[in-house]
């Protein structure tokens, strides 16, 4: 059971602490609140005063976060890009008011200040989101605004669900706003602020994920050695 958020007994705290693992709950709470109350016990958010709990993800969400992050960070480290960080990791933007969990993200080199003991403050280059039954309109609604707003430079959005198999990518533009990223010829999906990745979406729904090791070296095979 997670901490309590205060000394005090608050409708609040009760339905968050008798919250089934199998409901998400939105509640009112105050920063200071939620930074008492959070733990690892369960994944939430905090946005303009009030706490989102989420359902704990599928296998499917899991195992393809963990392609994602490994993926990424074999990239990044091989050309010293910065770091790629998984979720649970808090990233607070918009004037403090709004603090998400992406389930990927990457934060460029020259941007590591903004990565502190506890969180990172202010808006990540890249980041990645999975979409789950409970999350469509908050990943490609919400999300996406404030994301946009924050002046995240790159955002991805894969849906892995039976039946759907979708990768979305967008970038930001000159206007500040995202614009929507097509595929190659190839079907391949090249980032802009991973100068020489590029992702096929058909290895996201391969089962099992195929090795990340055997897709870093076909996408090596492509990058110029001065990248």
């Amino acid at each position: 059971m997670p901490a309590t958020m205060t000394n005090r007994d608050t409708k609040a705290e009760i339905r968050l602490n008798e919250q089934p693992n199998f409901i998400e709950l939105t509640t009112p709470m105050t920063y200071d609140e939620y930074l008492a109350w959070s733990g690892k016990e369960r994944r939430a958010e905090w946005v303009n005063g009030e706490v989102t709990i989420f359902v704990p993800p599928k296998m499917v969400h899991v195992r393809l976060a963990s392609f994602f992050v490994t993926l990424l960070r074999l990239f990044v480290h091989r050309f010293d890009l910065g770091e790629v960080v998984g979720s649970p990791v808090q990233m607070r933007m918009l004037d403090a008011s709004v603090l998400r969990e992406p389930d990927v993200l990457f934060v460029m080199k020259d941007h590591l200040d903004r990565m502190t003991a506890d969180r990172v403050e202010g808006a990540a280059d890249l980041v990645i989101e999975i979409i789950s039954d409970d999350s469509v309109g908050r990943d490609r609604g919400d999300k996406f605004d404030e994301y946009e707003r924050a002046g995240v430079a790159e955002y991805w959005i894969a849906d892995p669900r039976l039946g759907r198999h979708r990768f979305d990518a967008w970038i930001r533009g000159d206007d500040k706003k995202f614009q929507t990223v097509l595929p190659a010829a190839d079907r391949r999906y090249h980032s802009t602020v991973l100068p020489g990745f590029w992702l096929r979406p058909d290895w996201l729904w391969q089962d099992p994920l195929p090795g990340e090791a055997a897709v870093l070296e076909e996408i090596l095979r492509t990058v110029p050695s001065k990248a």
